[in-house]
């Protein structure tokens, strides 16, 4: 009673004890005065503790401060963050208790609190658009000063970006710690020993980190505080330990989302206070993690709540562990996702004796194996008041012996059943679950009329209960039937099947339909009026169909009530014509995408936005012009999307319309791909931009020297413009968030900063191709330590790369990097890291000596184009290499033998060593590569025969061993073997023997060079079967080319491009990617062929190239070669060929050269547009051939240059008959006149006397003039 009195006397007191703070003396007196002399002393001392406690307290309390040295610490910790969203701008005054996420002790003025967790929110519409975002986050690292705070009992850093650094060692010192989250903060590495000291732990959290190794120290089973533990989404693996069962206290544990393996250790079976166990989840280990029958430790959890055991395949040979799980007494959710179970596991349990806690209310059983519809019967035995089921991603399906039947399960009201081969029928089975809120049937096999899958639901009570549907991704078929018998229908997803036709005008929605998504179908028209009634309508998704109404009508169409209520909606990839009309009409509209239609026309500059809308897409349309000033007027514009258009305005016009009220609630602006032309203007003005995209523009001028960028800028993209200037650190001084920077295809722009800039900030992508970064290597680059990507490629560097550079590549995980077309030199130094890269391209730069081992880490690499010399070491280090799929050392230095040790490399798909010095054997080691696709050897001093290993090799697409030394038969297994060869170049070798009759195998070769070898014997007829040279002229199978990379976390199709060497039209030139996937061509030249060309060459139609030059040929030209209508080059030179020149090569009309010289053919050549266009050199050497464009004319034929005169359409003029009168008129003509002159000499005399006047008076007429012309003179 004493305690009592004492304390209440105090509590009274408490109220004016502030007024006595000067008087601590008299308070203490008076209270002690109150108590009984016959009081004992340690009942004294007790109260005279506990005035003076609350005294200080009340006392103190406005006058409090933080311990000076802990302030210190906290500013230290302060300047190694990256603070972009000011979390610690309330640091700067004296009391460092005051500051935002710092807590003190009222006792002590220790700090006892940091909580600095980011705090983030996204809002998403149709699940992909992002049209808002809020919060903050730090990033940088965590200063060891903190090691001060040893009173500390919460720290928080979790959601931060710490990214590809450790977890802080010293955090084990700081003992006082009770609560510790770090989760999703990027860190790597293995969690520190030291955490294991952290005794008073109750809370630990370091779920969605990198963290890796054997699971985690062992220490950890000391923390026998410890309630919490989340350590899922890392990368630990081995087996979970024993010493977990230590936690006796534990109450959560969540390893999900690891490399865990081994079985669950029994200990786990003494956490008699768990209460929610997760285990499982995706494992990349040697095997997934098992349960032991043998030891029955679930039984023994009689707290759980929660029992999440996911991807455990073993589960299904244990009725036991089932057993003891449906004993839980408070089990309430029951996950075993992804164990193997399947229908007989289940049915061979007898329900009789497996009743489930009636507490159990969500049961998830998906990603298994059930095919049976019975499961339903089972589980509704099993448990009775289930509120929801998960029987996604199974095999169900149903058949007319083997259905449902109704199923009875009076509490449910969420059934997920998607992805497995369900009919419409099923939903029959379903229509008397009056509870049922939510069925999810999306991804079956519904195949039948949408009006009578729903007509399946009609006539039960789940039509006035229901309130989502998801029949997305099927293959329903119909048009849009009337929705309003479903009277609580809210959500309705259709979206990725057949529906077709117009919407029904009459087509009625439920009266409380939210949502509407029928995108990916084939509808065609527009919208009908009655979707506008929908007073509750707040998202419809049409897009992805074939919609071809004005847009126009379709706004006035959505007229109704419900653009008071529509706030998304979805029109893209759709043939919407039109132009943009005025958008305010749907006042309450937030989210508009109207990209990949057929808009068109410039945007009127009345035009005005919802006052609501945040997202709006207009991008991949026809648009002109530029933005009207309205949109700048939108005050909550969020996002805009006007990228790949025609906007043809000037961007400082852009910029200044855009700069109203959206200036400030902008984040998101993408114009790229227009013609958007002009200088960059200052754009600091945008205070929350995060996104600019301006590349694939015509911006130009130089950069303005006070230009500045927005300060929350997060990625610029300016590359492909015409952008000339220098860029400045001047201009990135306020850009402390930026994380992406494009600037590549600018190739007059320049980036020259101050020798020792240290930028604001932390790039993960710097993409600065054809830039100007030289000559120098840019030293800036030594303070980003988060790179992910970076490509400085042709960017004018000529020097040495410092080791600062390779020090940090060697320290980067997954990075991508390109440094290839400059002018880098130096020695690669070599590193004992193992860390994984994703692409590392260091081409075409002069670097020398051994290529070291390091770099065989990569997924893609490159080093061609350089100055290596030697490779044994990188080729033949220790240990297996499963993660390099592309490897390009070509064009270097490296010489004598290849090294034999590609067993090493297992997923090498890609290998180019061509153009180099390696000579000898070609290794036998290669044929253990069997993912591999192309091999090029070309142009070395390779000796001896293919190796049978090869054969190995199945997937080749592309051999190319051209230009070396070998040796020896074409193998037959080529192609027995390598029937997917598509490039087949073997030429300028000392190949001998026969071509052997396997070589038609090869039905997909489409490039075939045995030239300038010494081959013999008769060409195949079989060459009929090279059936892709009787294919179209182009397809995407031989266009693309890929393989499928598989590594721990992800699988992913990779494409690569193929490069290969042709001799067209009188030099060897190179074909790549799509236009070697049009070539088609067959060179056979410089061998030893004899006999006739078989005539079977005449159905390869779509071949390109045909060179049998050089060769002993004889016979005819196949009389049908003019089949060949898509050859271009044909070359039959220096031959024995006979006979005449086939008529049908007039038929070829893209031919462009033609080589039949040096043969003996004979005859005319055809008359034809092309063949008389070749040079006379085409033909030479045929001795018997004649016509043009020969010189030789053939028998009967006239000279070229004699003139030909036509009469008329029935024949000459000049005809025999024409001569034979003309000579017989001469003659009687002759003889007519002169004869009679002749014979009498009177007329002689009068003929002479004639002649003698006419010409006297020429000559008096001629003198005359003369003198009258001197006269004038």
């Amino acid at each position: 009673m004493l305690y009592i009195w004492v304390f209440a006397v105090v509590i009274k007191v408490r109220t004016s004890i502030i007024q006595l703070c000067n008087m601590n003396h008299l308070v203490l007196v008076m209270i002690m005065s109150i108590m009984s002399r016959k009081s004992l002393m340690r009942l004294k001392l007790i109260m005279l503790m506990v005035c003076l406690v609350w005294v200080q307290v009340v006392c103190g309390e406005h006058e409090i401060q933080c311990i000076q040295r802990e302030r210190e610490a906290l500013l230290q910790f302060k300047a190694s963050l990256y603070d972009s969203f000011g979390m610690t701008s309330s640091w700067t005054t004296p009391d460092c208790c005051q500051w935002k996420g710092i807590r003190c002790s009222n006792l002590t003025r220790h700090i006892i609190m940091l909580d600095l967790h980011a705090d983030f929110h996204v809002e998403y519409a149709f699940n992909y658009y992002e049209i808002s975002s809020s919060g903050s986050y730090l990033s940088g690292e965590i200063h060891e000063s903190l090691m001060e705070l040893q009173q500390l009992n919460y720290l928080n850093f979790s959601f931060n970006s710490f990214g590809n650094t450790h977890i802080p060692e010293f955090l084990g010192s700081l003992t006082s710690l009770i609560s510790l989250d770090l989760s999703s903060c990027g860190f790597r590495g293995k969690i520190p020993t030291h955490i294991g000291s952290l005794s008073h732990l109750k809370y630990l959290n370091l779920a969605g980190n990198s963290l890796e190794g054997s699971l985690f120290p062992l220490q950890l089973g000391n923390l026998s505080q410890l309630q919490h533990l989340d350590l899922n989404s890392n990368y630990f693996e081995g087996k979970i330990p024993s010493q977990l069962g230590n936690l006796s206290k534990l109450q959560y544990l969540d390893l999900r989302y690891n490399s865990f393996e081994g079985n669950i250790p029994s200990q786990l079976g003494n956490l008699s206070n768990l209460q929610e166990l997760y285990l499982g989840g995706y494992y990349y280990g040697d095997g997934p993690l098992k349960i032991d029958d043998g030891a029955p430790w679930l039984s023994n959890l009689i707290s759980l709540t929660h029992l999440y055991l996911w991807s455990i395949p073993n589960l299904n040979t244990s009725h036991s562990y089932l057993q003891m799980i449906a004993k839980l007494p408070k089990l309430r959710q029951l996950s075993l996702r992804d164990c193997s179970l399947s229908d007989h596991f289940i049915f061979s349990l007898r329900s009789s004796t497996f009743n489930f806690s009636t507490s159990l209310f969500l049961l998830d059983l998906s990603l298994n194996t059930f095919t049976s519809p019975m499961i339903f019967q089972w589980v509704s035995n099993i448990t009775s008041n289930l509120v929801e089921l998960d029987l996604s991603e199974n095999l169900l399906e149903v058949s007319t012996s083997n259905h449902f039947g109704m199923v009875k399960m009076n509490l449910l009201e969420h059934l997920h059943l998607s992805y497995n081969r369900l009919k419409g029928e099923v939903l029959k089975s379903f229509m008397n679950i009056c509870t049922l809120h939510s069925l999810y049937m999306n991804g079956n096999n519904l195949t039948e009329d949408l009006s009578s899958i729903l007509h399946n639901l009609f006539d039960g009570c789940v039509r006035h209960s229901l309130q989502e549907l998801d029949l997305s991704f099927n293959q329903i078929i119909g048009s849009l039937p009337d929705f309003s018998v479903f009277s609580s229908l809210k959500i309705l997803d259709l979206s990725t099947n057949q529906l077709s036709g117009k919407i029904p005008e009459d087509n009625e929605l439920s009266s409380q339909m939210e949502s509407l998504f029928i995108s990916s179908n084939s509808l065609e028209g527009g919208v009908p009026k009655s979707f506008g009634r929908a007073c509750t309508l707040g998202s419809l998704d049409l897009s992805n169909n074939s919609l071809s109404e004005e847009l126009s009508v379709i706004f006035d169409h959505l007229s109704g009530c419900s653009r008071y209520s529509l706030q998304a909606l979805n029109l893209e990839i759709n043939r919407i014509n039109g132009t943009l009309p005025d958008l305010s009409i749907l006042s309450s509209l937030k989210i508009l995408i109207l990209s990949e239609n057929h808009l068109s026309g410039k945007i009127p500059e009345n035009n005005i936005l919802s006052y609501q809308l945040k997202f709006l897409s207009i991008s991949s349309n026809s648009l002109e012009g530029g933005l009207p000033k309205s949109f700048g007027n939108a005050c909550a514009l969020y996002s805009l999307d006007m990228s790949n258009n025609s906007l043809g305005e000037e961007f400082t016009k852009i910029i200044h319309h855009l700069s109203g009220c959206a200036r400030y609630s902008l984040k998101y602006l993408y114009l790229s791909m227009n013609q958007i032309n002009g200088t960059l203007p200052d754009l600091s003005i945008f205070s929350s931009l995060k996104i600019l995209y301006l590349g694939g523009n015509k911006l130009n001028g130089d950069i303005p020297k006070d230009i500045g960028f927005p300060p929350r800028l997060e990625s610029l993209d300016m590359r492909s413009n015409s952008l000339k200037g220098v860029f400045t650190d001047y201009h990135f001084t306020n850009v402390s968030m930026l994380n992406f920077l494009d600037l590549s295809e600018n190739s007059l722009l320049t980036l020259k900063f101050t020798q020792n800039w240290v930028p604001p900030f932390q790039l993960s992508y710097i993409r600065l191709r054809s830039c100007m970064l030289g000559p120098t290597f840019p030293k800036w680059l030594k303070t980003q330590n988060d790179l992910n990507d970076l490509d400085i490629s042709n960017a004018g560097i000529s020097d040495l790369v410092p080791m600062w550079f390779w020090d940090k590549i060697a320290l980067q995980k997954w990075i991508s990097m390109n440094i290839s077309y400059n002018n880098l030199f130096g020695i690669i130094p070599n590193f004992p890291l193992k860390n994984p890269f994703y692409s590392l391209i260091l081409g075409s730069n002069r670097f020398v000596g051994s290529i070291p081992p390091f770099l065989r880490y990569s997924m893609f690499l490159d080093l061609s184009k350089n100055k290596f010399s030697n490779s044994f070491s990188f080729l033949c280090a220790n240990g297996t290499d499963e993660i390099l799929y592309q490897l390009d050392l070509s064009n270097n230095e490296l010489f004598e033998q290849i090294p034999d040790c590609w067993s090493h490399f297992k997923s090498l798909s890609y290998l180019d060593l061509s153009h180099n010095n390696f000579s000898g054997k070609i290794p036998t080691s290669m044929g253990s590569l069997f993912d591999l696709q192309a091999l090029l050897l070309r142009n070395n001093n390779l000796t001896n025969e293919i190796p049978f290993s090869l054969r190995n090799c199945k997937k080749l697409v592309m051999l190319d061993m051209a230009k070396n030394k070998l040796s020896g038969l074409i193998p037959a297994w080529i192609g027995r073997k390598l029937q997917e060869l598509q490039i087949l170049s073997l030429g300028m070798n000392h190949f001998n023997g026969s071509l052997p009759p396997e070589i038609c195998y090869l039905r997909s070769i489409q490039l075939l060079d045995l030239s300038l070898n010494n081959l013999s014997g008769k060409i195949p007829r079989c060459i009929k079967n090279f059936t892709s040279m009787a294919q179209n002229a182009y397809s995407s199978y031989y266009a693309y080319h890929w393989y499928f990379v598989n590594i721990s976390y992800t699988s992913f199709k990779r494409t690569y491009d193929l490069n290969a060497f042709l001799m067209w039209k009188g030099s060897e030139q190179m074909f790549k990617n799509t236009g070697l996937s049009l070539l088609k061509s067959i060179d056979l030249s410089s061998n030893h062929f004899s006999e006739e060309i078989p005539i079977e060459i005449e159905n390869l139609f779509e071949l390109i190239s045909l060179n049998l030059s050089n060769n002993h040929l004889i016979g005819k030209i196949p009389s049908n070669i003019g089949k060949l209508k898509s050859l271009e080059f044909l070359d039959l030179s220096r031959n024995q060929l006979a006979g005449s020149i086939p008529i049908s090569l007039v038929q070829i009309d893209r031919l462009s050269v033609l080589n039949l010289s040096n043969n003996h053919l004979c005859g005319k050549i055809p008359t034809g547009t092309q063949l008389q266009s070749f040079d006379a050199s085409s033909y030479e050497d045929n001795p018997d051939l004649c016509g043009p464009p020969l010189e030789k004319l053939c028998i009967n034929e006239e000279p070229k240059q004699r003139p030909v005169v036509k009469l008329h359409e029935d024949g000459l003029f000049f005809t025999r008959e024409f001569y034979m009168s003309m000579t017989i008129g001469f003659v009687i003509s002759f003889w007519g006149v002169f004869g009679s002159i002749l014979i009498k000499r009177s007329w002689r005399h009068a003929y002479f006397k004639f002649l003698s006047n006419v010409k006297d008076t020429i000559y008096v007429m001629v003198a005359v003039k003369v003198l009258k012309w001197r006269h004038r003179i």
